[in-house]
């Protein structure tokens, strides 16, 4: 009878604990923060979590999460698919004003590119040029999304098409500051000046965001731009 008891009462501990957890998982009086709650959506300004990763990864699970993790983050315009060709397309679609407080010329990419972009600013990007800069980005200086082309390489065009054939990467040159100075990749790389420290410190805060990020450190064809790709394998250089 004894055993009975200890087995019934752990078995009501286990109900207990389940129900309590499930509670502060979906009600809404639950005193969780929804950024602590892996079955909330992404929040781009929320703070960041060991769940963060993981909600990124469910917005960017289809488009109409995504674009709506994007809301009220990011100036932007959806757009039909677009394709050229069979190795030439941009699905999801849209043209991208803005990510946070950085400003870009109109730029079509996808969904995903724009949401990390978006995440980047946030969190790496504004933070950086505070702290090596004194002020903010207010805009973002890109090269490109989308270019129906192969790969570069040191020896020519490759075999295979560029991920901006799909336009899953952007290329990004440099930003303007609040104050009106230009920081431009190609000029402030080497050295321990402010402008070089920034341009290494949102190129280690890309990787955080992007899956491939390529840089000067790379090869010299990415010596005045960073290219931001939302898919590969990890490499960050």
């Amino acid at each position: 009878m004894r055993r009975l008891g200890r087995a019934l009462t752990a078995l009501l501990w286990a109900v207990l604990a389940i129900w309590g957890g499930w509670w502060l998982l979906s009600d809404p009086r639950s005193p969780l923060p929804d950024h602590w709650n892996p079955l909330t959506p992404l929040d781009i300004a929320a703070p960041l979590t060991p769940l963060t990763d993981l909600k990124l990864r469910a917005a960017l699970r289809t488009p109409d999460t995504c674009f709506a993790a994007l809301e009220g983050h990011a100036a932007l315009t959806r757009m039909d698919p677009f394709r050229e060709s069979e190795s030439c397309f941009i699905d999801p679609r849209l043209e991208l004003n803005r990510v946070g407080q950085a400003t870009l010329s109109p730029v079509e990419t996808t969904c995903a590119v724009a949401l990390r972009l978006a995440m980047w600013e946030r969190h790496s990007l504004q933070q950086a040029a505070e702290i090596e800069l004194g002020a903010a980005v207010t805009t973002l200086r890109h090269l490109s999304s989308y270019s129906c082309r192969p790969i570069r390489t040191m020896a020519g065009d490759g075999t295979r098409m560029s991920s901006h054939a799909t336009a899953e990467a952007i290329d990004i040159r440099g930003v303007v500051l609040a104050d009106g100075r230009q920081i431009d990749l190609l000029d402030n790389w080497e050295g321990e000046s402010a402008a070089a420290r920034f341009n290494r410190d949102i190129r280690d805060g890309a990787c955080r965001w992007f899956v491939t990020v390529l840089g000067p450190e790379f090869n010299r064809l990415h010596a005045n731009h960073f290219h931001l790709q939302s898919t590969g394998w990890g490499t960050c250089r």
